[in-house]
């Protein structure tokens, strides 16, 4: 018979858990919560969502509770979601399917909710979260599933929302660096460091972490192109344009088919030339070059880390470079173009050109 748990660890989720129950349970036959010390109502909306719960003491080690909690299981498949997601999209008879086949690890679709620029965004990312009996966690935080089984992307999205909770960064933090006392060149603890880092604005530590992971991560990784473009992002912003520079040579042939990548680069040649502009003059025709690769690449449904970064912002970011230059019937058409994704700055630059 074919049957999926939800397995979860959660604590004081009060404020989340009810949303992440009732997206979920229609496609899962049992729900099993492990709770890690709440102290609000969270076990209780668990029950009342017909949740079968679990005890358990806290040592600083997510790969230990998860795996505590999927021997609580008694499905043949095991769907991981966290308290603070919720799924959007499930195709039933795809995944069915596909459970159906050979064995394999279901790497689901992850929409993160951010803000920057002062702008609600998204990212995606592809992550193994509905797993065959028998699998297991390792490490301490950011724990990975331990298996030689091939991975599948499965028709599954889940919504997180939880990034914007500065309390877990800390926490994260003194975890991360717990880790990498034992293994210090372990470029994902690095990645997932700077990650942190940058979250709480602390540039200089992140610059350092990205550094060290960019230097020890292979480049087939699933989460390399997001170590580079973070990291060009962080360097950006601490405005050390000549250490992009080197990345950038480095990484144009190997990223040249990511919107993010190309996104950044445009960015930063922005960034260099309004430095000194009349120093850097000779570099303004890069910025355009980098934002119509992001168009091509988005018309190639080549996949976008950010959504949009090979859409609606390219097109936006382009019809703002083409007004500054006063080639107004080229910044309408990407305007327009941005408009037809609903992105309201866009909106309101066509209405000012009007």
């Amino acid at each position: 018979m074919l049957n999926i748990s939800l397995v979860m660890i959660v604590k004081n989720e009060e404020n989340n858990l009810a949303t992440c129950l009732s997206s979920v349970n229609k496609f899962v036959d049992e729900i099993i919560v492990v709770d890690t010390g709440s102290i609000d109502n969270t076990k209780e909306i668990a029950v009342r969502h017909g949740a079968i719960v679990y005890d358990y003491e806290w040592s600083n080690d997510f790969a230990a509770a998860r795996n505590f909690a999927l021997t609580k299981s008694t499905s043949r498949w095991n769907l991981i979601l966290d308290a603070d997601e919720q799924i959007l999209r499930w195709d039933k008879e795809k995944v069915d399917s596909l459970l159906l086949k050979e064995q394999s690890i279901g790497k689901v679709c992850i929409k993160n909710k951010f803000v920057q620029n002062n702008e609600e965004r998204y990212s995606q990312t592809y992550i193994s979260r509905l797993l065959p009996k028998g699998m297991v966690y390792q490490g301490k935080i950011h724990e990975q599933v331990v298996s030689d089984l091939p991975r599948l992307e499965f028709p599954i999205e889940i919504l997180h929302t939880g990034y914007s909770e500065t309390d877990k960064s800390k926490r994260n933090i003194a975890i991360l660096n717990e880790e990498l006392r034992s293994d210090s060149n372990n470029g994902y603890i690095h990645y997932q460091l700077a990650r942190q880092y940058k979250k709480m604005d602390l540039l200089e530590e992140a610059e350092a972490s990205f550094r060290e992971a960019y230097l020890q991560v292979n480049s087939l990784e699933g989460y390399f192109t997001d170590l580079v473009v973070n990291y060009i992002y962080t360097l950006i912003e601490l405005k050390k344009f000549y250490s992009v520079f080197e990345i950038v040579d480095q990484m144009n042939v190997p990223l040249r088919n990511s919107p993010d990548f190309n996104f950044v680069t445009g960015l930063f040649y922005m960034h260099f030339v309004l430095s000194d502009t009349e120093e850097n003059i000779d570099f303004i025709p890069l910025i355009e070059r980098a934002y119509l690769i992001c168009i091509a690449l988005g018309e190639q449904q080549q996949r976008e880390i950010v959504i949009g970064t090979g859409s609606f912002l390219a097109a936006y970011n382009l019809g703002v470079y083409y007004e500054m230059f006063n080639q107004k019937d080229k910044a309408k058409n990407y305007y327009k173009l941005s408009a037809k994704y609903n992105y309201a700055p866009a909106k309101l630059r066509l209405m000012n050109l009007k």
